[in-house]
């Protein structure tokens, strides 16, 4: 099957795209709003960008064509928290993702606590292994819809001692969750090695 992008409604493009880029992390971002307020939502468009300096990329698509709470308050501060979604966490996470009136905070009604940061004034949720303290370093508006792109600088990362070694985090020890399309998920610890090829100098 052949599809072109310019005859696919937008919900179908979507549904298309969210199925075929698979599995996806799970960016469950805190925000503050300029009341006081800390949001959390879940976002699966998400990804890292690069490492020197360590960045991430968040895309958030807009809700009956106004901005989300995570995106106007990033624009507001300039500042957000990457709270990494693993499996003990996760139907806490997919509570966050209701369509809430700005004043209230998702972080009493998933039975999330917080914690506060070290360098950004939004706190971090406590119950993640990883979180990740982001400064804005770049927004964008893009595509039709449009969806506010933001790269958000990381400055510190906070990671449980027990599932951090040398250096690297153990996945097995994570479990985080991916993102598929619909309503489904998936797991992380079904994992598999493969060394990279030895290619030797040319001639």
């Amino acid at each position: 099957m052949t599809i072109r992008c310019e005859s696919l409604p937008k919900r179908d493009a979507y549904v298309l795209l969210a199925s075929v880029i698979v599995p996806r992390p799970i960016a469950l971002v805190t925000t503050l709003s300029p009341g006081g307020v800390v949001n959390a939502a879940p976002f699966s468009f998400f990804n890292a960008l690069c490492s020197e300096p360590p960045m991430v990329m968040l895309s958030v698509d807009r809700r009956r064509s106004e901005r989300k709470d995570t995106a106007r308050n990033i624009l507001e501060r300039r500042e957000f928290v990457v709270n990494v979604v693993s499996e003990r966490i996760a139907e806490s996470m997919n509570l966050c993702s209701g369509d809430y009136p700005p004043e209230v905070s998702e972080i009493p009604i998933a039975g999330f606590t917080t914690a506060p940061s070290e360098i950004v004034g939004v706190p971090r949720i406590a119950e993640s292994l990883v979180q990740l303290e982001c400064t804005l370093e770049q927004h964008l508006t893009i595509g039709r819809a449009p969806n506010d792109l933001f790269l958000g600088a990381i400055h510190v990362f906070h990671v449980a001692d027990e599932i951090i070694e040398s250096g690297m985090v153990k996945a097995h020890a994570l479990k985080a969750v991916g993102r598929l399309s619909g309503s489904e998920y998936c797991t992380s610890t079904e994992i598999f090695t493969m060394e990279r090829p030895k290619i030797g100098p040319g001639p």
